[in-house]
C-alpha cells in the first residue's frame, strides 16, 4: 500500500528555497534566538513586549485583515503576562527575522491532529525553515497557531523577567512572588508595577523556557473578547494603506499591462502631461505612472496616456486557455500522492466518471492594491497593507538597489487579504515611483480597474474523477486535476531561473481528506498557462473540494445512499473527530434526507489547515423559479477554540466568500485581457440574499487547527449538491449563476 504523503506545500516551500539557495545551518543556527529589532531603552523586554510609563504594549508581527489577529495574541499576551486586555495597546512589528512565522511547516493533516504538536528538538526542527528564512507572513491560517507558541511564550518570558527584577530589588525569592493586574506583589502586600520594574527588567537575560499556562488557569482565552481594532474602524480612525498621509505627500497611480506579462512598446503621455496638477510621468518599462496632487488626478491621468501594448504570453481566448490547461492531462504528472491500494486493476470494471471544471478567480479586496513609499539618501520607507512585510523590505530594497537594512517597513490595516497581499508587487510598484521623486512621499494607488485585471489569481482547473462501488461503498477513487502551479511560478519569479517543483496545491483538498477507500490515487497536472496565479482563501482546497465533494455526492446517489450517511460510512473508520462534525451537522440541520419539492438541501466536507467542517446548505425555489439560499449550517472542530465570537465570524465569512465564488465568480479573458474590471462585473453575496448561519464549534481533536479558511473549500459542493437536490441538474461548472436563476 502507498504510503500517503503529508509534507505541505509550506514545508515544501521553504524547504526547497532553503537548498536551492544554499542555505546551511547546523545546531547553533537552529537553536540561535533571533536578535531583537525594537529598539533599545524604550522598555522592550522581547521583541513582542514593551513595558514604559505609557503602559504594555503588545507587538504583534501578523497583519490585521479583520480576522482579528491584533486582539486574540494581544490576549495570549495578556494571559500569560498577567495584565487587564483591555490595558494592552496593539502595535504592529517591523520587517524582522524575530517574527517568523513558525507554524507554516506545521504537518496539519488529518493523520496528526491527534497527536501532540511537537516541542523540543522536534519542533525546533518544524520551524527550522521558516526562521532561517525569515518568513514573516499572515496566511495559510497560521497567525494563532504561530501566536500559541510564540505570543504566549513572549508573555510568559516578559512576567519571569519582571518577577526576577522585582526578587533583586525587593531581596525576596522568586518562589514568595506573585503576579496581578500589572503588578508584582510581595508577602506583605508591597505592590510594584510593571512600569515601574520594565527598567531593570530590560537589562535582564529573558527567561527563554517559562512556564505557559495551562487552559484551566485562562482568563481570556477560549472566551470572546471585544475587538482591538472595532473601536478605530467604526470612528474611521484606523489607518489602512489608503489613509497614510505624511508632509508633501504626493499622489499616484498605475497602468501596467492588460496583456500580463505582455510588454510596453510605447505610449503617449502629451494630454496627460498638460492636465493641471499633475507633475510627472514616470516610464516604468513594463507600465506607466503619474504623480500628481491627488490620487484621482492621478487616476484620470494616467488614463488619458496612449499605451501601445504587445501580446500576452498565453492564450488570448479563455476557451483557448482552458484548452491548455486540458492538454496538461497528456504529460506526466507534476504529483501523485496517497497512491493507497491498485486503482489500475480496481477500475479494471465499471466506473462512474465526471469532469469538473472552475474558473480563475479574482481576490476583490474591498481596499484596491496601494503603498506609499519614500525615499531620501539612500534610505527607503514604505507604508504598506500586506502580508509579508520582510518579502516587502527585502523587495523594494531590490528594487530600489539598497540593502534591506535601509528600509523601513509600516504595515498598517489591511482593508481585504485573502492571500493578494502576500504577493507584494504594488510595494515594490510604489517604490519605483517614488524613486522618480526623491525626498517626497508618493502613494501609489491602483484603480479599482487595474487591481481586477492585474491579480496574481485563484488558477483555472479542471478535474477528471473515476469511483468504482462495490456493496454501497467506495472500492476506488481516482482524481485527475490539472491547473497551472502556483509553486512553480512563485519559485521561478523569487529565484529569477525556471523551477518545476512537485505541487501539491494542485490536489490538496482532495488526496488529503479522510475517507478509508481501499483503493485510491491522486495526480496533479501542472498546465504551462503564462496567467499570474497566487494563493488564493484556502488555496487549491478552494477547488479540489469542491471537485471531491461534488463527485462524493454524485457516488452516493450511485449507490442509493443518503449523501451525509455515505460520507460517515467512509469517514467513521478513518477519523472519529471528522465524523463527529459531520454527525454534529447532522442534528444541527435536522438532517433526514428527505425535503419539499421546492427545498433542496446539500452537504459537503473538509479537513483542511488542520480543521474539520461540515456544511449543510438549504436552498428554497419561489413561484417565479427564482432560487434563495435560506439556511446554512456549519460545525467544525478547531481542537481549541481561543475566541468563540471570532471564530464563528471567520467560519461564516470564509462560508460567504465561497458562496459568493461558487455562484458568481469568474475572471474570463480576451484579447488577453481579464474581461472583469470592477464589481459590476464581478458580483457578491448582498446581505439579502445571504442565508441565515448556525455555527457550532467542537474541540475533540488534540492539536489546533486554523480558521480563517477552513469555512470556504465546503461552501460551493454544499450548495451544488443542495441544487441537485433541488433541481436534479448536477452542477459541474462553476460558477453556478450560468445555470440557474438565484434571487437577488
Amino acid at each position: 500500500m502507498g504510503k500517503l504523503k503529508t509534507f505541505t506545500r509550506r514545508a515544501f516551500l521553504v524547504t526547497s528555497t532553503a537548498v536551492v539557495g544554499g542555505v546551511a545551518f547546523g545546531a547553533y543556527q537552529l537553536a540561535k534566538t533571533p536578535d531583537n529589532p525594537l529598539p533599545e531603552g524604550d522598555g522592550a523586554l522581547n521583541p513582542w513586549v514593551v513595558i514604559n510609563q505609557d503602559g504594555v504594549s503588545a507587538v504583534v508581527p501578523h497583519s490585521e485583515m479583520g480576522q482579528g489577529v491584533m486582539t486574540t495574541l494581544a490576549a495570549m499576551v495578556a494571559e500569560e503576562l498577567d495584565v487587564d486586555l483591555d490595558a494592552v495597546t496593539v502595535l504592529h512589528g517591523p520587517a524582522a527575522q524575530a517574527y517568523y512565522n513558525s507554524a507554516l511547516a506545521t504537518d496539519r493533516h488529518y493523520k496528526a491532529s491527534q497527536d501532540p504538536a511537537p516541542n523540543g528538538w522536534a519542533a525546533s526542527l518544524t520551524q527550522a525553515f521558516p526562521k532561517l528564512l525569515s518568513l514573516q507572513i499572515t496566511g495559510g491560517s497560521t497567525s494563532a497557531l504561530d501566536g500559541m507558541q510564540q505570543m504566549r511564550m513572549a508573555g510568559a518570558s516578559a512576567r519571569a523577567t519582571l518577577l526576577m527584577a522585582a526578587s533583586q530589588q525587593l531581596n525576596i525569592g522568586l518562589d514568595r512572588l506573585r503576579t496581578e493586574d500589572g503588578h508584582v506583589i510581595a508577602p506583605d502586600g508591597t505592590r510594584l508595577s510593571y512600569s515601574e520594574l520594565a527598567p531593570h527588567a530590560a537589562t535582564l537575560d529573558p527567561e527563554q523556557t517559562p512556564r505557559l499556562k495551562s487552559p484551566s488557569e485562562w482568563r481570556y482565552l477560549g472566551k470572546s473578547q471585544p475587538r482591538k481594532d472595532q473601536p478605530l474602524k467604526a470612528t474611521g480612525t484606523a489607518t489602512f494603506g489608503m489613509d497614510v498621509r505624511l508632509p508633501g505627500m504626493r499622489f499616484a497611480s498605475v497602468r501596467m499591462s492588460p496583456r500580463l506579462g505582455g510588454e510596453m512598446i510605447s505610449f503617449d503621455a502629451s494630454t496627460a502631461e498638460t492636465m493641471p496638477g499633475v507633475e510627472k510621468v514616470v516610464d516604468l518599462g513594463n507600465g506607466v505612472a503619474v504623480i500628481a496632487r491627488n490620487t484621482w488626478l492621478a487616476i484620470e491621468a494616467v488614463n488619458a496616456i496612449d499605451v501601445t501594448w504587445g501580446d500576452a504570453p498565453y492564450p488570448a481566448e479563455n476557451d483557448a486557455i482552458f484548452e491548455k490547461i486540458e492538454t496538461a492531462f497528456d504529460q506526466p504528472a507534476n504529483c501523485t500522492l496517497r497512491d493507497e491500494g491498485n486503482a489500475g486493476i480496481a477500475f479494471a470494471g465499471d466506473a462512474l466518471t465526471a469532469e469538473y471544471r472552475v474558473p480563475y478567480l479574482a481576490h476583490a479586496t474591498m481596499e484596491p492594491m496601494n503603498s506609499t513609499a519614500l525615499y531620501t539618501d539612500g534610505k527607503l520607507e514604505v507604508w504598506s497593507p500586506n502580508q509579508a512585510p520582510v518579502l516587502v523590505r527585502d523587495t523594494c530594497a531590490a528594487a530600489a538597489g539598497l540593502e534591506a537594512e535601509n528600509v523601513e517597513v509600516h504595515t498598517t490595516f489591511l482593508g481585504g487579504g485573502f492571500g493578494r497581499r502576500a504577493m507584494v508587487d504594488f510595494a515594490e510598484i510604489a517604490t519605483r515611483v517614488a524613486l522618480a521623486l526623491p525626498g517626497t512621499p508618493v502613494q501609489t494607488t491602483w484603480s479599482r480597474e487595474e487591481d481586477m485585471r492585474h491579480d496574481h489569481y485563484r488558477p483555472g482547473a479542471i478535474a477528471r474523477m473515476r469511483g468504482v462501488l462495490e456493496n454501497g461503498r467506495i472500492a476506488a477513487l481516482d482524481g485527475q486535476m490539472a491547473a497551472p502551479s502556483i509553486m512553480k511560478q512563485l519559485l521561478t519569479n523569487m529565484l529569477g531561473f525556471e523551477m518545476n517543483p512537485s505541487d501539491n496545491t494542485l490536489t490538496e483538498g482532495a488526496h488529503d481528506q479522510p475517507y478509508d477507500i481501499p483503493n485510491q490515487r491522486f495526480r496533479g497536472y501542472a498546465a504551462d498557462v503564462a496567467i499570474p496565479v497566487g494563493f488564493w482563501r484556502s488555496v487549491g482546497s478552494s477547488q479540489n473540494v469542491f471537485f471531491h465533494e461534488s463527485f462524493i455526492d454524485e457516488l452516493a446517489h450511485e449507490a442509493a445512499v443518503d449523501p451525509l450517511d455515505f460520507r460517515l460510512r467512509h469517514i467513521r473508520p478513518q477519523h472519529a473527530p471528522s465524523a463527529t462534525v459531520l454527525e454534529t451537522v447532522r442534528d444541527m440541520s435536522g438532517w433526514t434526507g428527505k425535503t419539499a419539492d421546492n427545498i433542496g438541501r446539500g452537504v459537503a466536507f473538509g479537513f483542511t489547515f488542520g480543521t474539520a467542517v461540515a456544511q449543510v446548505v438549504e436552498v428554497e425555489r419561489d413561484a417565479e423559479g427564482l432560487i434563495r439560499l435560506n439556511d446554512m449550517w456549519i460545525a467544525a472542530d478547531l481542537g481549541t477554540v481561543l475566541d468563540p465570537l471570532n471564530a464563528e465570524a471567520q467560519l461564516t465569512g470564509g462560508a460567504v466568500f465561497g458562496l459568493s465564488a461558487a455562484i458568481h465568480g469568474q475572471i474570463t479573458f480576451s484579447d488577453g485581457m481579464a474581461e472583469q474590471e470592477n464589481f459590476p462585473d464581478y458580483d457578491a453575496l448582498r446581505m439579502g440574499v445571504t442565508p441565515r448561519f448556525h455555527v457550532k464549534l467542537l474541540q475533540n481533536m488534540e492539536r489546533m487547527g486554523g480558521v480563517g479558511e477552513p469555512g470556504t473549500p465546503p461552501a460551493a459542493p454544499a450548495l451544488a449538491n443542495a441544487l441537485f437536490d433541488l433541481t436534479g441538474t448536477r452542477a459541474r461548472h462553476l460558477p453556478l449563476v450560468e445555470q440557474f436563476q438565484f434571487y437577488s
